[in-house]
């Protein structure tokens, strides 16, 4: 096994004469301090079956989903066909378009994700690949003045909130799906639970930070990202080859997926690991949840005005939930 980091940037390594499939414990050891010394792992032109992905992803913990066609454009049968091109007005379309802004996943679940995979099967000849930003690195680049500033501040997280503010999409309530109606609260500032490196806890869920005004805080939100990915070592950007692994660290990176023309395949296999307890921020049935609620409440109300020149326009989708 050969672990290169990634040329120029601050983050990220290439693994290649490697399979998952029947991994030794002693290279298992060396890929998860290489996950943990860069953040994102690339395996090019790997093939990993369902498999495979399934049974490395269980090395890291508990799979939020596993082996799914979710975030493609396209449904992947068990016995290999696949279903129609998603309408682009269809809620998983609106998701998968969503998801082009900077996120981290699952902020806005209970249990925010530890880490996630995507395995490319097939990519269109233009565009389609998914962008990476360090949080670690440029956390240790603000000035102390801005790191005194947001020590001790938080910040609301809800998937409702980014498909609205967005893209001006407006999904119906669902408690059983990611549109339900919570909010959680985590820091701005996040400690890695194992490498002990503080980094910037935000992304496109996050908004409302308890003690400041709106515009205050999207002030504030923004700037940090802003300033996250205004420097070239702190963004890689990778463009998929079919066979390619891409496995990256929720706790100390952003992503995004890059724009592509929807009328042509992409379909990509995705496995998530949720958060351990870590990344626990509170259940729906505690106290501090109704805070989340009224905020994001009350935000939804402003977003139905403001977002109609967004691409959905403030409205919902014709088909469907995605539910995951």
């Amino acid at each position: 096994m050969k672990i290169t980091p990634v040329k120029n940037k601050t983050f990220g390594a290439v693994v290649t004469d490697v399979k998952l499939g029947g991994l030794s414990d002693n290279e298992f050891v060396a890929m998860e301090a290489a996950f943990l010394e860069y953040g994102f792992l690339v395996f090019p032109e790997l093939f990993p079956s369902n498999e495979d992905c399934i049974a490395f992803g269980k090395r890291f913990g508990e799979l939020e989903f596993a082996a799914t066609s979710v975030l493609s454009n396209q449904d992947v049968n068990d016995d290999g066909s696949r279903g129609e091109i998603l309408d682009i007005d269809s809620q998983r379309m609106r998701m998968i378009i969503g998801n082009e802004a900077w996120h981290t996943d699952s902020t806005y679940k209970p249990h925010s994700s530890k880490c996630a995979m995507l395995a490319a099967v097939e990519i269109p000849e233009h565009g389609g690949g998914t962008a990476l930003a360090d949080t670690r690195s440029g956390y240790a680049a603000l000035d102390q003045a801005t790191k005194k500033r947001i020590a001790d501040l938080s910040a609301y997280h809800s998937n409702r909130y980014s498909q609205a503010n967005d893209v001006g999409d407006f999904p119906v309530e669902q408690a059983d799906t990611i549109y339900h109606g919570e909010a959680y609260l985590r820091p701005l500032v996040k400690v890695h639970p194992q490498t002990g490196i503080k980094n910037l806890f935000i992304g496109r869920h996050a908004f409302a930070i308890p003690g400041l005004t709106r515009d205050e805080s999207g002030a504030l939100l923004r700037s940090l990202l802003d300033f996250v990915v205004s420097d070239e070592a702190r963004v890689y950007e990778h463009s998929y080859r079919p066979g390619d692994l891409l496995f990256w660290d929720n706790r100390s990176l952003l992503h995004r997926a890059l724009p592509y023309d929807y009328s042509k395949s992409r379909i990509v296999i995705g496995t998530r690991v949720a958060g351990d307890e870590t990344e626990f921020a509170y259940n729906p049935s505690d106290p501090e949840a109704e805070a989340g609620r009224q905020a994001l409440a009350d935000e939804l109300v402003l977003l139905h005005q403001e977002t109609t020149d967004r691409r959905y326009k403030a409205t919902t989708a014709s088909s469907g939930a995605a539910a995951f």
